[in-house]
């Protein structure tokens, strides 16, 4: 019996190999529409969809790209997406869009964005910061003071007037999005034998490229073909991944951690499409109501400012909803926001009594044995032992 989700999967793969951006190529082309790039790990796309353009995820090069030109522009002991994000950009595989966002991350994005406004000096291009300071009065006023200069330049390259209601439908559609997402990773973890998490990875690495409408309908239509599925759950131990909010890890370290024996119930990949955690109110005020989702409803990163005494909580809440066994902590080599909120965690995982383990990749890593083996081997430890 031929697998009803071959061909949704095949299609999402092709997308997430495709370095020139072919789909949005032929959506602009067909459209007459402009596309404009953003950088992980959160941009507010319904601002992008209502001036009547698209969105488009930029997670760097992979490891497909062989980096030639990149590495001139940066130093070495910094992460990998910058240097393939400049090689896409220098070879022309990004002269596609018409604008790049550049969200607060980290020092290394900012000093991106930058970059990117010297090297294309006919695009538009904005570092988009957020607020670290929470209450409505101080740090929703920043930043839907952030989301009005932002939708005024957005407006201005597209030539399309956004009205609230207009911006409002936008919200409606990524509200919907939203929610088949939550549904997608729910229905994972509850048989994660029908949704394997190297295909819920290429279905979520295709809301980069796709408009919102038609990633939505891709989405329900693997839901619906994944429940045709019919096979047994292996005892493998539950884990969550975190730490790879940001540069992505290739797809066979994906598979290989499954492979060891892990079946993945939460993770903080593509976490631009599902940063917000509920639907966004459809207000009289939309960039209002963007502001106040942003400051109440988002996930816990570690480039989002976060009280020390909360530090972990969002970690421990996953692994209880998920009921996961262990939390694998995977990031990647130099990213200094990962890198120094882990022991923070470890500490709050340590008080729970929280098994955990922990690796550093790159986006172009292509030796999995030892990622594999050790992740084997912690599976093998909380099924025999309950503990790491």
């Amino acid at each position: 019996m031929t697998d009803p989700t071959t061909e949704i999967v095949e299609q999402c793969r092709v997308l997430y190999e495709d370095l020139s951006f072919t789909a949005v190529k032929q959506w602009k082309e067909r459209t007459g529409g402009r596309a404009v790039g953003f950088m992980p790990v959160y941009a507010p796309r319904e601002l992008i969809h209502a001036a009547g353009m698209l969105p488009v995820g930029i997670m760097g090069g992979g490891e497909n790209l062989e980096i030639i030109k990149g590495d001139a522009y940066f130093q070495s002991y910094i992460c990998h997406i910058p240097r393939s994000t400049i090689e896409l950009g220098v070879t022309g595989r990004l002269d596609c869009l018409d604008g790049m966002l550049f969200p607060a991350i980290c020092d290394v994005i900012r000093n991106l964005s930058g970059m990117w406004q010297m090297l294309f000096k006919d695009k538009l291009v904005r570092y988009l910061d957020f607020p670290q300071e929470f209450t409505a009065g101080i740090g929703g006023a920043f930043y839907r003071h952030e989301l009005e200069g932002l939708l005024q330049q957005l407006s201005a390259l597209s030539k399309v007037t956004v009205t609230p209601e207009r911006l409002r439908q936008s919200i409606a559609l990524y509200n919907e999005n939203r929610r088949v997402i939550a549904k997608l990773y729910d229905t994972r973890a509850k048989t994660p034998e029908k949704v394997p998490t190297y295909e819920l990875y290429l279905v979520m690495r295709a809301s980069n490229v796709l408009p919102v409408e038609e990633h939505t309908a891709l989405v329900e239509r693997y839901l619906a073909a994944a429940a045709k599925r019919d096979r047994k759950p292996l005892d493998n131990a539950r884990v969550v991944v975190t730490g790879a909010f940001c540069e992505q890890p290739p797809i066979a370290l994906i598979r290989a951690l499954e492979a060891s024996g892990c079946y993945v119930v939460d993770d903080d990949w593509v976490l631009g499409a599902r940063y917000l955690l509920g639907d966004v109110k459809l207000g009289d005020d939309p960039l209002t109501e963007l502001a106040n989702a942003y400051l109440g409803d988002t996930v816990e990163t570690a480039s989002r400012y976060e009280p020390r005494r909360k530090k972990g909580a969002f970690l421990i809440d996953s692994v209880k909803k998920y009921g996961a066994e262990g939390v694998v902590f995977c990031a990647p080599s130099f990213c200094d926001p990962a890198l120094l909120e882990r022991p923070m965690l470890v500490e709050a995982l340590n008080k729970a009594g929280v098994p955990h383990t922990s690796f550093n990749y790159a986006e172009n890593t292509s030796q999995y044995h030892v990622f594999k083996e050790q992740t084997g081997t912690f599976a093998d430890s909380i099924k025999l032992w309950g503990a790491a």
